[in-house]
């Protein structure tokens, strides 16, 4: 059973943003603080990817764990919401096979491909090996 009515949940839902959350804000920061330039969601692309890299000929997606289906082990590491069930599981395993199309087509036309999950950003220690991995990652590019 849901905590709110249908018009609450609705208009809690319609606040959730697409563009410019805070783990793409974060990661796009560090790599402008490293001497990095990029575009933001290329609507040419597959997918409109987070972050591009013209230069390196690569694509950054920044994930959320909830809305993108995020498996640990075999295991999504989000809980799935109660009431509903079967609309949200439907829609995160398409969110799901849609990332999977969309970077197997960037594959295809030469991009190399960088997915961030925001739960790899959520500490300190994390963020940083994260987006350190991911710099030389992109160094080694060159």
């Amino acid at each position: 059973m849901d905590i709110w009515n249908k018009d609450k949940r609705s208009e809690v839902m319609a606040l959730v943003r697409g563009k410019n959350t805070k783990p793409e804000i974060i990661v796009r920061k560090y790599l402008f603080s490293k001497g990095f330039r990029y575009r933001i969601n290329v609507k040419t692309l597959p997918g409109k990817p987070d972050i591009v890299l013209p230069k390196y000929h690569a694509v950054i997606f920044i994930h959320g764990c909830f809305w993108h289906g995020h498996q640990i082990e075999g295991t999504y590491h989000r809980r799935f919401p109660v009431s509903n069930a079967k609309f949200w599981r439907e829609k995160i395993e398409n969110n799901a096979n849609r990332d999977i199309q969309n970077q197997e087509r960037l594959k295809e036309m030469g991009w190399c491909l960088f997915v961030i999950w925001e739960c790899e950003l959520s500490s300190k220690e994390k963020r940083e090996k994260t987006l350190n991995h991911l710099v030389q990652a992109l160094e080694s590019q060159k």
